[in-house]
Protein backbone atom coordinates (compact mmCIF):
# COMPACT_ATOMS: atom_id res chain seq x y z
CA UNK A 1 0.00 0.00 0.00
CA UNK A 2 1.42 3.38 -1.04
CA UNK A 3 1.97 5.92 1.72
CA UNK A 4 -0.21 8.98 1.36
CA UNK A 5 1.63 12.17 0.41
CA UNK A 6 2.34 14.58 3.22
CA UNK A 7 0.26 17.72 3.49
CA UNK A 8 1.75 21.15 4.16
CA UNK A 9 0.72 20.81 7.81
CA UNK A 10 2.38 17.38 8.02
CA UNK A 11 5.61 18.88 6.68
CA UNK A 12 5.45 21.75 9.16
CA UNK A 13 5.08 19.28 12.00
CA UNK A 14 8.00 17.24 10.66
CA UNK A 15 10.39 20.21 10.70
CA UNK A 16 9.33 21.85 13.97
CA UNK A 17 12.13 20.18 15.97
CA UNK A 18 14.65 21.82 13.61
CA UNK A 19 13.60 25.38 14.47
CA UNK A 20 13.48 27.20 17.79
CA UNK A 21 10.95 30.00 17.40
CA UNK A 22 12.32 31.75 20.50
CA UNK A 23 15.83 31.95 19.04
CA UNK A 24 16.51 35.07 16.91
CA UNK A 25 18.79 32.97 14.70
CA UNK A 26 15.74 30.92 13.62
CA UNK A 27 13.23 33.77 13.53
CA UNK A 28 13.17 34.43 9.78
CA UNK A 29 13.31 30.75 8.84
CA UNK A 30 10.46 29.97 11.23
CA UNK A 31 8.37 32.78 9.77
CA UNK A 32 8.67 31.47 6.21
CA UNK A 33 8.16 27.85 7.29
CA UNK A 34 5.14 28.42 9.53
CA UNK A 35 3.56 31.87 9.08
CA UNK A 36 4.08 33.12 5.53
CA UNK A 37 0.70 33.39 3.72
CA UNK A 38 -0.77 30.04 2.77
CA UNK A 39 0.14 28.91 -0.72
CA UNK A 40 3.23 31.12 -0.94
CA UNK A 41 5.70 28.68 0.66
CA UNK A 42 6.47 25.16 -0.57
CA UNK A 43 8.26 22.89 1.90
CA UNK A 44 10.63 20.09 0.93
CA UNK A 45 11.54 17.75 3.79
CA UNK A 46 14.33 15.23 4.19
CA UNK A 47 13.93 12.32 4.39
CA UNK A 48 10.79 12.53 2.22
CA UNK A 49 7.63 11.39 3.98
CA UNK A 50 9.39 11.14 7.36
CA UNK A 51 7.34 12.16 10.39
CA UNK A 52 10.45 13.78 11.84
CA UNK A 53 12.72 15.48 9.31
CA UNK A 54 16.47 15.93 9.66
CA UNK A 55 16.54 18.74 7.07
CA UNK A 56 14.23 20.90 4.99
CA UNK A 57 14.01 23.65 2.40
CA UNK A 58 11.33 26.35 2.20
CA UNK A 59 10.76 27.94 -1.21
CA UNK A 60 8.77 31.14 -0.75
CA UNK A 61 7.27 33.73 -3.06
CA UNK A 62 7.84 37.18 -1.58
CA UNK A 63 7.90 40.83 -2.52
CA UNK A 64 11.72 40.82 -2.49
CA UNK A 65 11.95 39.68 -6.13
CA UNK A 66 9.14 38.79 -8.55
CA UNK A 67 11.24 36.21 -10.39
CA UNK A 68 13.46 34.66 -7.74
CA UNK A 69 11.92 32.75 -4.83
CA UNK A 70 13.43 33.11 -1.38
CA UNK A 71 15.00 29.88 -0.16
CA UNK A 72 15.56 29.15 3.52
CA UNK A 73 16.82 25.78 4.69
CA UNK A 74 18.32 23.51 7.28
CA UNK A 75 20.71 20.96 5.84
CA UNK A 76 20.19 17.32 6.89
CA UNK A 77 21.65 16.67 10.30
CA UNK A 78 22.71 13.13 9.39
CA UNK A 79 25.42 14.47 7.11
CA UNK A 80 26.01 16.93 4.31
CA UNK A 81 26.21 14.05 1.86
CA UNK A 82 22.40 14.16 1.83
CA UNK A 83 22.28 17.86 0.89
CA UNK A 84 21.95 17.20 -2.88
CA UNK A 85 18.91 14.98 -2.28
CA UNK A 86 17.20 17.83 -0.45
CA UNK A 87 18.18 20.68 -2.76
CA UNK A 88 17.47 18.99 -6.11
CA UNK A 89 14.17 17.60 -4.83
CA UNK A 90 12.83 21.14 -4.59
CA UNK A 91 14.63 23.06 -7.34
CA UNK A 92 15.47 22.16 -10.95
CA UNK A 93 18.99 23.05 -12.14
CA UNK A 94 19.23 26.57 -13.52
CA UNK A 95 16.69 28.01 -11.06
CA UNK A 96 17.54 31.55 -9.95
CA UNK A 97 16.91 32.06 -6.24
CA UNK A 98 17.59 34.31 -3.28
CA UNK A 99 19.27 32.31 -0.52
CA UNK A 100 19.01 33.23 3.15
CA UNK A 101 21.07 30.98 5.40
CA UNK A 102 23.50 30.79 8.27
CA UNK A 103 26.91 32.09 7.29
CA UNK A 104 28.40 28.70 8.18
CA UNK A 105 26.43 27.16 5.29
CA UNK A 106 28.17 29.31 2.68
CA UNK A 107 30.95 26.86 1.69
CA UNK A 108 28.41 24.06 1.23
CA UNK A 109 25.98 26.20 -0.74
CA UNK A 110 28.76 27.37 -3.02
CA UNK A 111 29.21 23.75 -4.08
CA UNK A 112 25.65 23.67 -5.43
CA UNK A 113 24.94 27.26 -6.47
CA UNK A 114 26.66 29.79 -8.67
CA UNK A 115 26.78 32.80 -6.35
CA UNK A 116 26.14 36.08 -8.16
CA UNK A 117 26.09 38.29 -5.07
CA UNK A 118 26.62 37.51 -1.39
CA UNK A 119 25.70 39.94 1.37
CA UNK A 120 26.89 39.22 4.90
CA UNK A 121 24.33 40.12 7.56
CA UNK A 122 24.51 40.88 11.28
CA UNK A 123 21.35 40.34 13.32
CA UNK A 124 20.45 42.86 16.03
CA UNK A 125 17.73 42.49 18.66
CA UNK A 126 16.08 45.12 20.83
CA UNK A 127 16.27 44.51 24.55
CA UNK A 128 13.11 45.99 26.08
CA UNK A 129 15.02 46.82 29.26
CA UNK A 130 17.44 49.02 27.28
CA UNK A 131 14.79 50.70 25.17
CA UNK A 132 13.85 54.34 25.69
CA UNK A 133 11.22 55.58 23.20
CA UNK A 134 12.09 58.54 21.01
CA UNK A 135 9.10 60.86 20.83
CA UNK A 136 8.81 62.80 17.59
CA UNK A 137 5.49 64.49 16.76
CA UNK A 138 6.37 64.38 13.06
CA UNK A 139 5.98 60.58 12.94
CA UNK A 140 2.72 59.33 11.45
CA UNK A 141 1.41 55.79 11.07
CA UNK A 142 0.03 54.31 7.85
CA UNK A 143 -0.16 50.93 6.13
CA UNK A 144 2.60 49.57 3.91
CA UNK A 145 1.76 47.72 0.65
CA UNK A 146 2.07 44.39 2.50
CA UNK A 147 -0.74 45.46 4.86
CA UNK A 148 1.54 45.80 7.86
CA UNK A 149 2.02 49.12 9.69
CA UNK A 150 4.52 51.70 8.53
CA UNK A 151 5.79 54.79 10.34
CA UNK A 152 6.91 57.79 8.31
CA UNK A 153 8.08 61.36 8.57
CA UNK A 154 7.24 63.68 5.69
CA UNK A 155 8.86 66.98 4.89
CA UNK A 156 6.21 69.66 4.56
CA UNK A 157 8.84 71.96 3.13
CA UNK A 158 9.43 69.55 0.21
CA UNK A 159 5.96 68.74 -1.15
CA UNK A 160 5.20 66.29 1.64
CA UNK A 161 8.09 64.08 0.51
CA UNK A 162 8.86 61.07 2.71
CA UNK A 163 12.07 61.77 4.57
CA UNK A 164 12.23 58.53 6.55
CA UNK A 165 10.12 55.42 6.92
CA UNK A 166 10.17 52.21 8.95
CA UNK A 167 8.22 49.17 7.83
CA UNK A 168 8.19 45.44 8.54
CA UNK A 169 9.75 42.83 6.31
CA UNK A 170 7.73 40.17 8.13
CA UNK A 171 5.83 39.65 11.37
CA UNK A 172 5.49 36.43 13.37
CA UNK A 173 3.92 35.74 16.78
CA UNK A 174 7.36 36.18 18.40
CA UNK A 175 9.27 38.65 16.24
CA UNK A 176 9.09 41.59 13.86
CA UNK A 177 11.84 42.43 11.37
CA UNK A 178 12.23 46.19 10.85
CA UNK A 179 13.27 47.77 7.55
CA UNK A 180 14.18 51.45 7.51
CA UNK A 181 14.71 53.85 4.64
CA UNK A 182 16.00 57.40 5.02
CA UNK A 183 16.05 59.79 2.10
CA UNK A 184 19.66 61.01 1.69
CA UNK A 185 18.38 64.59 1.61
CA UNK A 186 17.05 64.27 5.16
CA UNK A 187 19.82 62.39 6.93
CA UNK A 188 21.48 63.58 10.15
CA UNK A 189 18.19 64.95 11.48
CA UNK A 190 17.33 61.96 13.67
CA UNK A 191 14.38 61.00 11.49
CA UNK A 192 15.59 57.45 10.89
CA UNK A 193 15.95 56.86 14.63
CA UNK A 194 12.49 58.34 15.23
CA UNK A 195 10.63 56.05 12.81
CA UNK A 196 12.56 52.96 13.94
CA UNK A 197 11.75 53.81 17.55
CA UNK A 198 8.07 54.20 16.66
CA UNK A 199 8.06 50.77 15.00
CA UNK A 200 9.93 49.21 17.92
CA UNK A 201 7.35 50.65 20.30
CA UNK A 202 4.54 49.22 18.15
CA UNK A 203 6.10 45.75 18.20
CA UNK A 204 6.78 45.76 21.94
CA UNK A 205 3.23 46.93 22.61
CA UNK A 206 1.96 43.98 20.59
CA UNK A 207 4.08 41.35 22.31
CA UNK A 208 6.77 41.00 19.65
CA UNK A 209 10.52 41.45 19.93
CA UNK A 210 12.00 43.81 17.31
CA UNK A 211 14.80 42.58 15.07
CA UNK A 212 17.02 44.66 12.83
CA UNK A 213 19.25 43.15 10.13
CA UNK A 214 22.35 45.08 9.10
CA UNK A 215 24.74 44.53 6.24
CA UNK A 216 28.21 43.90 7.66
CA UNK A 217 29.66 47.00 5.98
CA UNK A 218 26.80 49.41 6.74
CA UNK A 219 28.18 51.44 9.63
CA UNK A 220 25.45 54.10 9.43
CA UNK A 221 22.70 51.51 9.87
CA UNK A 222 24.60 49.93 12.75
CA UNK A 223 24.90 53.28 14.52
CA UNK A 224 21.19 53.96 14.03
CA UNK A 225 20.23 50.59 15.48
CA UNK A 226 22.48 51.01 18.49
CA UNK A 227 21.17 54.53 19.12
CA UNK A 228 17.64 53.13 19.44
CA UNK A 229 18.73 50.30 21.77
CA UNK A 230 19.39 47.33 19.49
CA UNK A 231 22.27 45.04 20.39
CA UNK A 232 24.23 42.62 18.25
CA UNK A 233 23.06 39.02 18.82
CA UNK A 234 26.22 37.59 17.27
CA UNK A 235 24.13 35.80 14.65
CA UNK A 236 25.77 35.91 11.22
CA UNK A 237 23.79 35.12 8.08
CA UNK A 238 24.03 35.55 4.32
CA UNK A 239 21.64 36.81 1.67
CA UNK A 240 22.70 35.72 -1.81
CA UNK A 241 21.46 35.84 -5.37
CA UNK A 242 22.34 32.50 -6.88
CA UNK A 243 21.59 29.99 -9.63
CA UNK A 244 21.43 26.24 -8.95
CA UNK A 245 24.15 24.29 -10.77
CA UNK A 246 23.46 20.97 -12.55
CA UNK A 247 24.05 17.96 -10.28
CA UNK A 248 27.46 16.35 -10.53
Amino acid sequence: MLKQSMTAIDKQQAIRPLLNEKDPADALAAYYAFYHPAGKTFLVTYPPQAERATGYMAISRTGIDLFRPLVTLRLPQAGLANAPDLIYAGLPPGTAVILHAAETYLPVLQAFFDMQTVEHLHLFQLNAADYEPIINVLVTESNAPNGLPRFVIRSQANDNQIGASAALNWLSPQWGDIAVNTNPSFRRQGWGRSVVSAMANYLLSNGRTPLYVISADNDASRQLAQAVGFRDTGVRQILAQAILKPPR
